[in-house]
């Protein structure tokens, strides 16, 4: 019985094809034979006309027709011609056989000629009907109209089916044999060759039948339960989203609880005193948006550059606070710059030379030997923070973004077991780009001191491979995207990273987006039924915010119905006022919304409301409810988490995303519309196709991009990169114990 129902499996699936098959076949059959038989009937039909015409003439010399009568009928005679008509040149019946239809004109005989499927049903069933010119030596003399008879073709079609049938059932018949001897002889044999397995036999003592077949399943079973403790670890992952839970869970699983240590120039709090009192603010950057829910999570140390004038007030006298206030998740180690190492290192360059080189904005990257010498000490003087800081010889310690390419392999020489993941949040160059820095060499051989280093594309991470074959001496492979250099290897991958998908208990206390609109609109005085677009950025050249302006300037010519009826905020957060770059790129924004003010907008009423100050999340958050579109046009960016912030606060479904292509989320998010910010009349259509897009689309659009944001946030970024370390970390492991048992031999 058993074994009958094993046969079922393949038999089952045998019949359903088979059925599945006969049931496609037949009607294609049909259509066929009926398409070859109207082929031969129009050939018949032509045959038939160029046979009568001479006689047709004849017979039109006699006034009454009876010639011409006796002609059709004795025509009708044939087996498969149902009836004739003679149409004279203006369209008229003039004569007919019995069964042409009396209600059957000439307009419409020629029309159902002219049709794919030429048939007519008549009394009697349905013919074929065809329209054949019939000249004279004067002319046209008229048209002939022969039907048909199309009951064969049905004969001849039952025949044919039959024979298909009975053809199928034979060949199934001969397959289901043929597969139910084979599944019988295999069945016994991997039945007696499995019991030899669970007896032992391959496994710890010879077998005592040689079963080659059985000799792969053998050595898995050997390799299964020689590591079956790391393998159980390696495959136990739960099924529910990234949340911080699951990433607690990995990091006591797989990770066994090892200590996790971040690096980033940014800090993810800073105190500052004001009215005599140190307040506390998160700054404005996506590295910590995405990485302290992170943290939190993982309940690490944080180090970073203490930024704030009251820094030092708040921690302890190992230069340690402990974060956020209140919560207590994670330790900030502060690492305190001198004023010439900040300028030198941070807006040298990081931002003068890197940041540039890395960036298609057409600003031209700056070095400077001084930079370069405050870069290398700063970077020395975080990693021997990591190394002060490091409870382990192996934590887990995660480089944060180009102001550390150097860190990892100085980290990696005083901690050599560790692993080292870095991540790099800007764009990377290719080959040609990248050349021009005169340390390109020590930047590329720092940054292979990580175990892991990633980036947000495959782009990206294609570029960087492509870098390091052109410039270093080391081996690549590509098919699993590791390099080998100075004995160590490097696996390059894309990690898109995201944002910290707001909970219900959080959700559900933010205000509605009417109250939010409602808000801003009476805090900046904008009238009541304006459509409202929002930029959010930091105040620099990469984010497109001119090209942004242009568009929104281009729209109010293109469409001047919204002139006096769109307003748009710009939230931008100064950044790096130190550089000459910045400040002049601050100016001409300043002056660009001036201009376009002036000519659309009235003093009371501005088009453009440049809010050129720090906003708290909160504050970002309600515009984002409030906003019809919101515009993220940078020129060149690894990610951009605007955008999924925006998806993440429209819990209501509605809003329009206008997103750049050059931004890395464009690939993540293809129901926003995608525009080239450089192309002013492109993203001017968007822009107006977001503000008079339907509600219906606008909940389609925003459901699916809040489906990706939700299940691709910041924990899977993070989980992925961990999951990836703790994989490595095990290889690693189990490597040094087969080495040590080898020397031990």
């Amino acid at each position: 019985m058993k074994t009958f129902r094993l046969q079922l499996r393949f038999l089952v699936p045998l019949v359903l094809i088979l059925t599945g098959a006969a049931y496609l076949a037949l009607p294609l059959m049909d259509r066929l034979t009926l398409r070859w038989f109207a082929r031969d009937l129009d050939m018949r039909g032509t045959l038939v006309a160029n046979a009568l015409s001479d006689s047709l003439t004849d017979a039109l010399q006699e006034a009454r027709g009876r010639r011409l009568q006796s002609l059709f009928d004795r025509a009708v005679q044939d087996e498969r011609l149902v009836a004739i008509g003679w149409c004279s040149p203006d369209g008229k019946v003039l004569r007919r056989t019995q069964r042409f239809p009396n209600d059957l004109g000439c307009d419409a005989a020629r029309d159902v000629a002219k049709a794919k499927d030429p048939q007519l049903r008549i009394e009697g069933g349905p013919v074929h009907v065809s329209f054949h010119p019939i000249n004279g030596e004067a002319g046209l003399a008229g048209n002939l109209v022969l039907m048909h008879d199309l009951s064969f073709i049905e004969r001849r079609s039952q025949d044919t089916r039959k024979y298909l049938v009975l053809f199928i059932a034979a060949l199934g018949a001969a397959i289901a044999l043929a597969t139910v001897i084979v599944a019988q002889l295999s069945w016994l044999g991997w039945v007696s060759g499995a019991r030899a397995l669970l007896r032992g036999e391959g496994l710890v003592r010879p077998m005592m039948r040689s079963s080659p077949e059985l000799d792969p399943l053998a050595a898995d079973l050997r390799q299964r339960l020689r590591d079956l403790d790391d393998e159980y670890r390696r495959v136990q992952r739960p099924d529910a989203g990234w949340n911080p839970q699951r990433l607690q869970s990995l990091l006591r699983t797989e990770l066994r609880g090892d200590q996790v240590i971040v690096v980033s120039n940014r800090e993810p709090y800073i105190h500052e005193r004001k009215d005599g009192q140190v307040k506390v603010r998160r700054p404005a950057s996506g590295l910590v948006t995405a990485v302290e829910p992170v943290m939190r999570a993982c309940s690490g140390t944080w180090i970073a550059h203490g930024s704030g004038d009251g820094d030092r007030d708040a921690v302890d006298r190992h230069d340690r606070v402990a974060l956020p206030p209140g919560e207590d998740a994670y330790l900030l180690r502060r690492i305190w710059l001198t004023r010439e190492q900040e300028e030198g290192y941070y807006y040298g360059f990081a931002n003068e030379g890197l940041w540039p080189l890395c960036h298609v904005a057409h600003v031209r990257p700056v070095f400077r030997k001084g930079d370069w010498e405050h870069y290398r000490e700063v970077n020395q003087l975080f990693a021997d923070a990591v190394v002060a800081e490091a409870r382990s010889e192996d934590p887990v310690v995660l480089v944060q973004d180009y102001h550390f390419a150097l860190l990892p392999a100085m980290v990696r020489r005083k901690l050599p077991r560790a692993t080292i993941l870095t991540f790099w949040h800007i764009p990377w160059p290719n080959p040609e780009s990248f050349g021009i820095c005169p340390w390109r060499s020590e930047i590329l051989e720092g940054m292979l001191g990580s175990t892991i280093l990633g980036f947000h594309t495959r782009y990206h991470c294609k570029n960087f491979l492509e870098t390091v074959d052109r410039y270093l001496e080391a081996r690549i492979e590509h098919e699993h995207s590791t390099i080998t250099f100075g004995g160590a290897q490097t696996l390059v991958e894309s990690y898109p990273i995201s944002i910290e998908w707001p909970l219900p208990e959080v959700t559900t206390a933010w205000p509605t987006p009417e109250q939010c609109r409602a808000e801003v609109f009476e805090r900046l005085r904008i009238p009541s039924g304006h459509h409202l677009g929002v930029g959010v950025d930091r105040f620099d050249y990469t984010k497109g915010i001119f090209e942004r302006f242009n568009a929104i300037e281009r729209m109010l010519e293109k469409y001047p119905e919204w002139q006096g009826r769109f307003s748009f905020i710009q939230v931008a957060a100064p950044s790096r006022e130190a550089l000459e770059e910045y400040r002049s790129f601050q100016e001409r924004i300043h002056r660009s919304a001036e201009r376009i003010n002036a000519r659309f907008g009235r003093p009371d009423a501005p088009v453009i409301r440049l809010l050129a100050q720090h906003h708290g999340h909160d504050e970002v958050n309600r515009l984002y409810r409030a906003a019809d579109a919101c515009m993220v046009t940078s020129l060149h960016d690894g990610m951009n988490l605007v955008c999924k912030e925006f998806v993440a606060a429209r819990d209501d479904e509605r809003g329009v995303l206008v997103l750049s292509r050059f931004a890395g989320a464009a690939r993540e998010m293809p129901e926003a519309l995608v525009v080239n910010p450089y192309d002013v009349e492109e993203t001017a259509d968007a822009l107006h196709q977001a503000l008079t897009m339907p509600a219906a689309e606008q909940r389609e659009r925003m459901a699916s991009l809040r489906s990706t944001v939700h299940e691709y946030n910041v924990y899977r970024w993070a989980g992925r990169m961990l999951a990836d370390a703790a994989r490595l970390r095990l290889r690693q492991r189990v490597s040094e114990r087969v080495q040590r048992h080898s020397g031990e031999l």
